[in-house]
């Protein structure tokens, strides 16, 4: 069960989770890319991968690299501050250039500005406790989910149901092996959450 969860954890990392997200809106949701070309949708995604997963990923690598930090797990909070700093750039960053960019679908512009926001509450509830930052990553996720089912007339409710499962799994996860007290875990959801309906007064 403990290979289980750390399997999960490491799937559904939180530089994995924004990806997913924009993949299913790209190439499942028939609507917010409605009429972009695959070139289009390509790019689209590349963006997601390298400020969403790959700078944060090369981030930490460096950091750990240089002693900075003492593992890349960043198992111990003050590890943590420097990663959340410039992970909390990279998504200010996507999120600007999709502000800019010209017929961008606000719905991407909407998660970026959650995930951005999300990150500062990280980096400040980080200081008080452990904060799940997985639990912040699907918190954001199914927050946005679950705005998009009061706002759209489309059916979710395979999705949905997909969500809160893989949210109760990885969650149930990060207890299993032993990284979170649940309260840690609770917090991290309600944070993601509250993001997502806070980033909603400025899009």
């Amino acid at each position: 069960m403990r290979r289980l969860a750390s399997f999960l954890s490491f799937v559904f990392h939180p530089v994995f989770i924004p990806v997913f997200f924009i993949l299913f809106l790209l190439y499942v949701h028939p609507i917010h890319f409605l009429g972009y070309t695959d070139q289009q949708k390509k790019i689209v995604l590349l963006q997601s991968i390298a400020l969403f997963t790959f700078f944060p990923l090369v981030t930490v690598t460096l950091l750990k690299a240089l002693g900075f930090i003492s593992s890349i797990q960043l198992k111990e909070q003050k590890d943590r501050i420097i990663p959340l700093v410039a992970s909390g750039i990279w998504y200010f960053w996507i999120w600007y250039v999709w502000k800019n960019l010209p017929g961008q679908p606000p719905i991407t512009i909407h998660y970026a500005l959650g995930v951005w926001l999300s990150s500062v509450a990280a980096l400040m509830l980080n200081t008080k406790f452990k904060i799940s930052l997985h639990a912040i990553a699907l918190g954001t996720t199914l927050g946005m989910l679950l705005w998009m089912v009061f706002h759209e007339r489309l059916f979710f409710g395979v999705w949905l149901s997909v969500a809160l499962l893989i949210t109760g799994l990885v969650s149930s996860a990060r207890l299993l092996v032993g990284e979170h007290r649940p309260a840690e875990v609770y917090w991290g959801l309600l944070t993601g959450s509250l993001s997502v309906v806070l980033a909603a007064f400025f899009v």
